[in-house]
């Protein structure tokens, strides 16, 4: 299919999704989330996908919303018409395949809040990242006050966000803020094989595992945690992707968890 903001590449289950607006360091505009949120629901529907990986074209991830496209409809209150019901871009993230982010530029704004609910953070060394919503009278969203929080600690979450300030790379790994740093040339194939590392896994177990993730990180009841975990565990064992693993392991052969979803 045919995307106006977005190219993408299947590389054996690995899909790949490239932010394809380089004149412009790939600014969001509300065409590119509506994509987005297009791709990524197909993807989770396509057996021939098994995790995806989101970069950018060009030398920048993201540079925040694009000014123009959207800070100024907004303040002249001149929207674009959306149908059917809004978009959740972050329940749809954590409720998808295994998603890792490749930022191999600049991820300012929402560049960088649209991705913080996404599986894993890989960083090139020339990344720049910002929350800089404070700069532009304005409040971070997307969940961000909440996952940059879980990701960095309060302290450091208050102080990137109050400051607006903007961080490279390996000051983004010391503060938690990104998983893994690598060099330019090595940024594709690291996330390509730490996606397809998770996406190999039986799917059913992966969405649960996503789903206990999400409910459980906050949950200070722990009995409602072992609850949700008993309740996942349970449709886990009458799965064919578990009795495949069960197979598998007593005839000594790498499982085939695919056929065994597709009843094959």
């Amino acid at each position: 299919m045919h995307y106006e903001t977005l190219l993408t590449d299947n590389d054996a289950g690995v899909l790949r999704i490239t932010l394809n607006r380089p004149e412009r360091l790939n600014a969001w505009t509300y065409r590119m989330g509506a994509e987005l949120s297009e791709v990524v629901s197909q993807a989770n529907e396509d057996d021939d996908v098994l995790a995806m990986v989101i970069t950018g074209a060009g030398r920048g991830f993201c540079a925040g919303a694009d000014i123009q496209d959207v800070f100024k409809a907004q303040s002249e209150g001149d929207l674009p018409a959306r149908d059917g019901t809004p978009r959740d871009w972050v329940g749809l993230v954590r409720a998808s395949k295994p998603m890792v982010a490749a930022v191999n530029g600049a991820a300012i704004g929402v560049g960088l809040t649209q991705i913080l609910p996404i599986d894993y953070l890989v960083a090139s060394t020339g990344a720049k990242l910002s929350v800089r919503f404070v700069k532009m009278g304005l409040v971070p969203e997307l969940a961000s006050s909440h996952f940059l929080t879980l990701r960095m600690g309060f302290g450091q979450a208050s102080e990137l966000m109050l400051s607006g300030r903007t961080v490279d790379a390996e000051e983004a790994l010391r503060l938690g803020l990104v998983d893994r740093v690598t060099a330019p040339e090595d940024l594709l194939a690291t996330a390509t094989g730490i996606a397809r590392g998770m996406g190999e896994n039986p799917q059913a177990s992966l969405r649960m595992i996503k789903q206990l993730l999400t409910e459980n990180m906050s949950e200070r009841d722990l009995g409602a945690v072992q609850r949700r975990e008993l309740d996942a565990l349970q449709r886990c064992y009458s799965s064919a992707e578990h009795k495949e693993a069960i197979n598998a392991f007593l005839e000594k052969r790498e499982p085939d968890f695919k056929t065994a979803r597709r009843g094959g």
